[in-house]
């Protein structure tokens, strides 16, 4: 494999994390020191089991081999990742899909349109077949995954939609979470529809005929919304109509999109500010917790909420912020902060590079910005798991959610963190069996973090020569006691004592 990304043997782990204690050793005398207060009796929100997730174009149904039982490789990927995570299927790429149910079905007939740069080719097309679904059915059973299924709103009619429902949720069974209609409806008036008239309340209009038309043939079905890029606004109304309604659609989530920034030539999208808080995830968790809150009161029921897309940057990612140890980092803290904020999952973007491109025009920006283009490379860029030389490979991303992974199932506690000048963050939770955690996520490119605690154990850390490094090092350290977290790494402690 001319790849230069790989999970540690045990032997390199072994000197690795020999590495780790030593660089606490030695540095622990100019380390900066942190406070943390852990209140056991304190709870927060209990982290789903199946929380992580990844999300996928719905276009790599288009080969019904991709999701596969038969695709081994694959399996065993998502398997290491989430032995219970949760596969999303949209992506600009999903109103443009066909359910072609027979041989002899044809797709409903399109409006032309203009086409617009860095949106799908208003001409892209493509189906999705039963003997697709029923392979994802078996993927879904060899690797423990369940799925929200994206079903066609910009391209499509509510016929179609529920003779694809129809079949999807007998196929799919237990494996289905719930559907959802359209991808990011928010921006169809810059791509798929009349920017004139299109708004929040035309959207449910178009909705709520293709979820009563699912509901008329599939009584029991769920459904995730409105699954925007972002647009709180949107909210407001969907809570609003679905409220007014006597008889609503089932809802399964509130869902949305967000990435950290882009497009890849954007210079604010960098290392440095990728690792950095970002307010715009407190602000989207406060809208969205708000609208579910209000829309559980009417229904006397909680209702999640869900981020089903998203990545450190749109539009495939930056070549040196997306596909390094850096987005390990940001991977594992951005996924314990949205447990943190309740979330009941997300779901990070990824996928193979041509399905992308098409879902953006049929290139990835960022290519341009390659040093070498002509060296094996990840594409998407962001993608957790790359499909390079005909191998399925872990990327960085990747190894920060199964970091992230490990809190799985647990309960949240509060706790009070202060690590002074240094950008560090820490969460603590207790495991099923009792166990207490904190994770400490030093994103601080230069100074260590002093923790001096003799009755913690490390059980994990994540680990890189350097935050640009392609290589990076999940690995397990039982029995070390915790005295420091050194720059741009990351641990796992078991509290004892």
């Amino acid at each position: 494999m001319n790849r230069r990304r790989f999970l540690m043997t045990s032997a390199a782990a072994a000197l690795t994390l020999k590495s780790f204690a030593n660089a606490s050793a030695q540095a622990a005398s100019g380390a900066h020191s942190a406070t943390l207060t852990l209140h056991t009796d304190k709870t927060g929100f209990t982290i789903p089991a199946n929380f992580v997730g990844l999300s996928y174009e719905t276009q790599q149904l288009s080969n019904s081999s991709f999701f596969s039982p038969s695709n081994r490789a694959l399996v065993t990927q998502f398997r290491a990742l989430a032995p219970h995570g949760v596969l999303r299927l949209g992506g600009n790429t999903s109103d443009y899909a066909f359910f072609k149910s027979s041989p002899q079905a044809t797709p409903p007939p399109r409006s032309k349109r203009p086409y617009k740069v860095g949106d799908p080719n208003p001409n892209l097309t493509y189906d999705v077949t039963p003997e697709a679904i029923r392979n994802l059915r078996g993927f879904l059973d060899a690797t423990g995954w369940t799925c929200l299924y994206g079903i066609n709103l910009g391209t499509n009619t509510p016929d179609i939609a529920a003779e694809e429902a129809v079949f999807v949720n007998k196929t799919l069974g237990e494996r289905l979470e719930y559907f959802q209609i359209g991808n990011e409806a928010d921006r169809f008036g810059s791509t798929i529809r009349d920017p004139r008239t299109w708004n929040a309340n035309t959207y449910m209009d178009e909705w709520l005929k293709f979820a009563d038309a699912i509901r008329a043939r599939v009584p029991d079905a769920k459904f995730g919304l409105p699954d925007t890029s972002g647009n709180p606004e949107w909210y407001a109304v969907v809570v609003d109509r679905l409220i007014a309604l006597s008889n609503p659609p089932r809802v399964g989530a509130l869902t949305h999109h967000s990435y950290f920034g882009g497009p890849p030539s954007n210079p604010k999208v960098n290392i440095n500010a990728v690792l950095h808080p970002d307010p715009h995830v407190d602000k989207l968790a406060s809208d969205i917790s708000a609208a579910a809150a209000r829309l559980g009161k009417a229904k006397h029921r909680r209702v999640p909420y869900r981020m089903t897309e998203g990545n450190t940057c749109y539009r495939g990612g930056k070549p040196g912020v997306s596909d390094v140890f850096a987005a390990s980092l940001w991977a594992a803290d951005y996924l314990l902060k949205l447990a943190s904020l309740g979330y009941s999952g997300a779901n990070l973007h990824g996928g193979e590079g041509k399905m992308v491109a098409n879902s953006l025009g049929g290139t990835l920006p960022g290519e341009a910005l390659m040093p070498n283009p002509n060296i094996p490379h990840p594409r998407p860029f962001y993608t957790p798991i790359a499909d390079i030389d005909g191998r399925y490979v872990a990327e960085p991303v990747s190894f920060g959610m199964r970091f992230a992974q490990r809190f799985a199932g647990a309960t949240l506690l509060e706790l009070d963190f202060d690590p002074g000048a240094v950008n560090a963050t820490a969460y603590a939770a207790r495991l099923t069996d009792g166990r207490t955690l904190v994770a400490i996520i030093n994103k601080d490119a230069r100074n260590d973090l002093r923790i001096d605690q003799p009755k913690w154990r490390t059980v994990e850390t994540l680990t890189a020569p350097k935050l640009t490094s392609t290589k990076v090092i999940l690995g397990s350290a039982a029995n070390r006691h915790a005295t420091l977290v050194p720059a741009a790494s990351a641990a796992i402690f078991e509290v004892r004592g």
